[in-house]
């Protein structure tokens, strides 16, 4: 089984929403990281030296190959991100090789037999 790293900066609010959509869509988990910082096209709006700008998590989902496109697709539709400027953005990255994946390989192979 070939593995996919989807990786998405959402807004702090819309978090529990993308990990819920992506789990729906078939991904078996998610780690995130909180509090990241990034800066889009436009700079970030300033006042009296603090930056006005929303917190954004970096949440990491690795699944399986042939889920992954749909599963981005949906991260990006709850998450605003082709709607709405500087919503948050989402990739996904190769995985040459993955360990600790025994109990998610198992619950996969019959949701990945059926999608093929």
């Amino acid at each position: 089984m070939h593995f996919k790293l989807i990786i998405a900066l959402v807004e702090d609010d819309k978090t529990d929403a993308v990990m819920e959509a992506a789990r729906a869509g078939g991904a078996r988990g998610a780690t995130v990281i909180n509090h990241a910082r990034g800066e889009g096209l436009k700079k970030s709006k300033t006042f009296f030296g603090l930056a006005l700008e929303t917190q954004r998590d970096m949440v990491l989902f690795l699944v399986e190959e042939h889920l992954s496109r749909k599963i981005l697709e949906t991260i990006a539709r709850v998450g605003d991100f082709e709607t709405k400027h500087g919503a948050g953005i989402a990739f996904q990255i190769d995985v040459e090789d993955a360990v600790g994946v025994a109990q998610q390989v198992k619950s996969l192979t019959d949701v990945v037999e059926d999608e093929l």
